[in-house]
């Protein structure tokens, strides 16, 4: 298209964390991940009626989008049930989803089994001990600075910015770049916002 100019990533990611995220067939084909402390910052606002108050990145709303547009399933796990983050799920338009999972295990395995994936070919992004299990199954786990010790010391990528505040975005860039599809995505964006 006349006028555009192909610009280079400048997204960097260290090559082990993107060689490890490559997972067996270049690429992961899922990307499994909690709410509190990762789509969000893990602050939980509860109104005088009980009512609760979340905040989203708009950055992680639109690299999940760009996760399933290259064909990694992006699945929501979480221990928690809100009437915020099934909106915000929907929202999305994210088709997988477990709330108030009390063993999120069980859940997501059931997830996988649905979709018919094996654990080496999913990535996984927990911040607090609910998610290990998870992580330590993962072809590739992930962490943001705010997670617990213990998590972000099985991690294999640590991302930089904080949960809430763009971390599932990194999560989801690095993925991306993994697979080969970051710069595609890029450059389908210089053309036009909605893919057509």
């Amino acid at each position: 298209m006349a006028g555009t100019h192909p610009i280079a990533p400048a997204a960097r990611f260290a090559p082990e964390a993107l060689l490890r995220a490559q997972g067996r067939a270049l690429g992961m084909k899922a990307a499994i991940l909690d709410v509190d402390g990762v789509l969000t910052d893990g602050t939980l606002l509860i109104g005088e009626h009980g009512e609760t108050v979340k905040g989203f990145s708009a950055l992680d709303g639109h690299g999940l989008k760009l996760l399933a547009r290259a064909g990694i399933e992006p699945i929501v796990v979480t221990g928690r049930d809100s009437a915020a983050v099934r909106r915000r799920v929907a929202d999305l338009g994210l088709a997988h989803a477990v709330y108030g999972a009390a063993d999120k295990l069980a859940a997501a395995e059931a997830v996988l089994s649905s979709l018919g994936l094996e654990w080496p070919d999913v990535a996984a992004m927990g911040d607090d001990w609910p998610d290990l299990p998870i992580l330590l199954r993962a072809g590739f786990a992930c962490a943001p600075p705010n997670a617990h010790v213990e998590v972000r010391a099985v991690a294999h990528h640590v991302t930089e910015a904080a949960g809430g505040h763009g971390a599932a975005r990194e999560f989801c860039d690095l993925l991306l770049m993994a697979a080969g599809r970051y710069a595609p995505l890029l450059g389908d964006h210089l053309v036009t916002l909605d893919g057509r």
